[in-house]
C-alpha cells in the first residue's frame, strides 16, 4: 500500500508540473507565432492544462484499462463543474460575461450529447474517435475565427493579462514543452500504476478509480488555474478554461484514445454518464441567465459533486 501512495504522490506532482511547463512554454511559442492571447487562452491554455488526462488515458487504455480511461474523462468533467467551479464560485461570484464562453457552453452541451450516445454501446473504436479528432479540429478552428472578430471581448483582456511572452528566449520555451512533455509521461505511468494497486487492494472498481482518484488528480492544473483566476476576479478565465477543457477531454482524449486504442466501455456506468451531463446543463442557466455563478450556486455544484463521490464509494 505505501508504494502505491509514493506513486500516486510522485505521479500527481509529475502530471501538475508538467502541466504547468507544457502550458507555459507552448503558450509563449504561439504568441511568438502571431496568435492573440485571447486565440492562445481559448486553445492552448485549456487543452494544455488538460494533458494529464490525455497522457493517463493513454497509458491505461495501452495497458488494457479501459475503464480507468474513460473514467478519468468522465470524472474529470464532472470534476470540473462540480468540485473546481464550485470552489471558484465560493471564493467569488463567477461573472460569465464573454460572449465567447456562452457560445461554448452549448458546443459543450452538444459534444456531450454525443459522447453520451457513442459510449451508450459499451465501445468506443477508431471510427468514433475519427469523428471526435475532426470535431475537435473544427472547434479550434471556430474558436480562432470567433476570437479573431470578437478581440474586445471581455475574456481577451482577461487573458491579454495572463498570457504573455517569456523573457527566457525561443530555446528555454522549446525546452519546457519538451520537459513538460517528458513529466507528464512519467506522471501519467505512476499514477495509473498506484491507482491500479490501490484498486485491487481494496476491490474496487478500475472504473471506481478513474472516476475519483486518476479523475481529481488529472484536473489539478485546471484546479491551479481556475482558483487562480477566481482570486483575482478574472472569473471569465476561470469558466472558459474549465468550458475547454471540458470539450477537449471529450472530443480530443477520447478521440485520440479510441484512435491508438479501442476503449471498452462497460465500467461507466448510466448514472455517471447522467451526473457529468447533469453538471454541464447547470452551466447554461447560470451563464444566460444572471450571466454569474453566485455563492449559493457554488455551494450547489460542490454539493452535488461531494454526493456524487459519496455515492460512488459507498457502492464499492
Amino acid at each position: 500500500m505505501t508504494i502505491a501512495l509514493i506513486y500516486l504522490v510522485a505521479g500527481l506532482v509529475l502530471l501538475y508540473f508538467g502541466a504547468e511547463g507544457l502550458v507555459r512554454g507552448s503558450g509563449s511559442l504561439a504568441l511568438r507565432l502571431g496568435l492573440s492571447p485571447l486565440v492562445v487562452g481559448l486553445t492552448v491554455v485549456a487543452f494544455g492544462t488538460s494533458s494529464p488526462e490525455l497522457m493517463v488515458s493513454l497509458k491505461a487504455a495501452l495497458a488494457g484499462q479501459s475503464d480507468i480511461s474513460v473514467g478519468n474523462v468522465v470524472g474529470s468533467n464532472i470534476c470540473n463543474i462540480g468540485l473546481i467551479l464550485g470552489l471558484c464560485a465560493l471564493i467569488s461570484p463567477i461573472a460569465a460575461n464573454s460572449q465567447i464562453v456562452r457560445i461554448d457552453i452549448p458546443i459543450m452541451l452538444g459534444i456531450t450529447a454525443l459522447a453520451l450516445a457513442l459510449i451508450a454501446d459499451g465501445h468506443l473504436g477508431r471510427v468514433e474517435g475519427i469523428i471526435l479528432c475532426t470535431i475537435l479540429v473544427a472547434y479550434i478552428f471556430f474558436s480562432i475565427y470567433l476570437a479573431r472578430r470578437q478581440p474586445a471581448d471581455a475574456l481577451g483582456a482577461e487573458f491579454g493579462e495572463e498570457v504573455k511572452i517569456s523573457k527566457r528566449g525561443l530555446a528555454i520555451d522549446i525546452l519546457m514543452v519538451l520537459g513538460g512533455l517528458a513529466l507528464l509521461a512519467f506522471g501519467a505511468r505512476f499514477l495509473v500504476d498506484g491507482a491500479v494497486i490501490i484498486a485491487r487492494t481494496y476491490g474496487w472498481s478500475e472504473a471506481l478509480i478513474g472516476l475519483t482518484i486518476v479523475a481529481i488528480g488529472t484536473s489539478l492544473p485546471e484546479l491551479a488555474t481556475s482558483l487562480l483566476a477566481a482570486v483575482k476576479k478574472e472569473s471569465d478565465i476561470a469558466v472558459g478554461n474549465l468550458v475547454g477543457s471540458n470539450i477537449f477531454n471529450l472530443v480530443g482524449i477520447l478521440g485520440i484514445t479510441a484512435i491508438v486504442y479501442p476503449l471498452r466501455t462497460a465500467g461507466i456506468g448510466a448514472v455517471d454518464l447522467a451526473v457529468m451531463a447533469a453538471f454541464s446543463l447547470a452551466l447554461w442557466p447560470m451563464a444566460y441567465h444572471q450571466q454569474r455563478i453566485t455563492r449559493p450556486e457554488g455551494a450547489m455544484l460542490l454539493f452535488g459533486y461531494l454526493a456524487y463521490v459519496f455515492w460512488l464509494v459507498r457502492g464499492a
